[in-house]
């Protein structure tokens, strides 16, 4: 049986297994499967030694919550020692201190194994860039794992590590879970610091976990949340750890199931997603609770997307020692310096007409189902040597589903939802309102008991 990330933490605090074999299991499954390129760069001899002192701490009876744990983290996140390019070209320069994110993975005792691949500046639902190579997916390595966190999900669902960080700016931890077959949390914003990054592009950017089982993600979630005090947006603690909510079991739900997507953004809904998505509607009314079609009244949300997010790329690119990037890259920054910089305050300010809007519909519904993509993955190289418009419109019809939550800041889960006829995963969101992540939490941990998605593997 292979051990997700809470199994491992109990195996090794009762002395079952040592964090030395489990940094060089995941290691030399690193290697074997080197072709899937989950990851831009692997320490080993850093986690081969970190896993020593893991060891020597346990041993002396010391008691954390991944202390001795092999994760992965993705490479637009500061580990100190290692540059974080992004995956854009450029003279980077090793970061001098971790990210805030990476500190509270140390503090829980985990085994930084290495930083995973993504796609330039997290722009596009696949993990391929000229510079640093592609992802693959581990169901079928010939389609993309999805993005920006692919490498990430792809580690994960190939046994790499039990759980590893994602960012998602609209929908970059859901749309790679939702295509490897994974749990994907995109938390509240301000819920999980960014720093140094103290608006990640202006809000709409949160870090989260990526595993195969519900408690795992929200293992991994206990650990990386809390504030940074330059963070613009801060949100309380939790009452109780997400974990406890895992373990918790939902009260009766109103769940309401949308297909729609927000204005300006189409693309057509494959046939087998709606389906999916369809199937575990029915399996939740069997649980109990009350599910029913329901549309969030969107608005003009995407108003508040566009300037965070070309702005926000702007910025990174502008941060960049001599960046290099690809000419949809630059494009985007174009827009960002531009249009999205100047319309920045008015995309901010209308937060709270937005919230008000949408939120309605939780007067009467707990949680939004809908699917997490429009398509299944995509095929690797799949907009290779398109430019900027042709890439946008693409992808914008392949996953018009998630990057709305990003806007209002509230926080989404994708579960598992089955397969398409080929064989490839694909996934649906529960989304909630404001600072409710244990609400989805329970209610994924509901359906993963009556799944089983867990023992589902590549």
């Amino acid at each position: 049986m292979v051990l997700g990330l809470a199994g491992q933490a109990e195996a090794l605090a009762k002395g079952e297994v040592s964090s030395r074999e489990l940094v060089e299991r995941s290691l030399e499954r690193i290697e074997r499967q080197e072709s899937l390129g989950a990851f831009r760069v692997v320490r080993p001899e850093a986690a081969a030694q970190e896993a020593l002192e893991a060891d020597k701490r346990l041993a002396e009876g010391e008691r954390l919550p991944l202390l001795g744990v092999p994760v992965a983290i993705k490479d637009d996140t500061d580990l100190a020692g290692e540059t974080t390019p992004f995956a854009v070209a450029g003279d980077h320069r090793p970061a001098a201190r971790d990210a805030e994110v990476v500190r509270k993975l140390r503090a829980a005792g985990a085994v930084i194994v290495g930083k995973t691949t993504t796609c330039e500046l997290g722009l596009w639902p696949f993990s391929e860039s000229a510079e640093y190579g592609c992802a693959r997916n581990p169901w079928n390595p010939e389609y993309t794992p999805g993005g920006s966190s692919g490498g990430s999900a792809a580690a994960v669902a190939a046994g790499m590590v039990a759980a590893a960080v994602g960012s998602d700016g609209a929908g970059s931890i859901r749309i790679p879970a939702a295509w490897t077959g994974l749990v994907g949390i995109k938390p509240q914003r301000g819920r999980v610091s960014g720093y140094p990054q103290t608006d990640p592009f202006n809000g709409i950017t949160v870090w989260g976990p990526l595993a195969k089982s519900v408690e795992d993600a929200a293992l991994m979630l206990d650990a990386i949340s809390g504030s940074h005090p330059e963070d613009v947006y801060q949100v309380d603690a939790p009452v109780t750890s997400f974990v406890e909510a895992a373990r918790r079991e939902p009260r009766r739900l109103r769940i309401a199931v949308s297909f729609r997507t927000a204005f300006g953004v189409s693309g057509r809904l494959d046939p087998e997603i709606r389906a999916a998505v369809e199937r575990l509607a029915r399996r939740l009314t069997d649980l109990g609770h009350k599910v029913f079609p329901a549309d969030p009244d969107y608005g003009p949300v995407g108003l508040g997307l566009i300037p965070r997010g070309t702005a926000g790329v702007a910025d990174w690119l502008d941060s960049l020692p001599n960046p290099r990037p690809d000419r949809r890259t630059e494009a985007e920054a174009r827009i960002g310096r531009v249009v999205g910089r100047r319309l920045l305050p008015l995309a901010k300010k209308m937060d709270p007409y937005l919230r008000r809007r949408v939120g309605r519909i939780f007067q009467f519904a707990d949680v939004v189902m809908t699917p997490t993509t429009a398509q299944p993955p995509l095929r690797v190289g799949a907009f290779d040597g398109a430019g900027y418009q042709k890439t946008q419109s693409g992808v914008a019809a392949a996953c018009p589903y998630a990057w709305t939550w990003n806007v209002l800041g509230w926080p989404g889960v994708n579960v598992p939802a089955g397969f398409t006829g080929a064989g490839l995963p694909i996934g649906a969101q529960l989304l909630g309102h404001d600072s409710d992540e244990a609400t989805l939490i329970s209610l994924a941990a509901q359906l993963e008991a009556v799944e089983g998605w867990v023992e589902r593997r590549p």
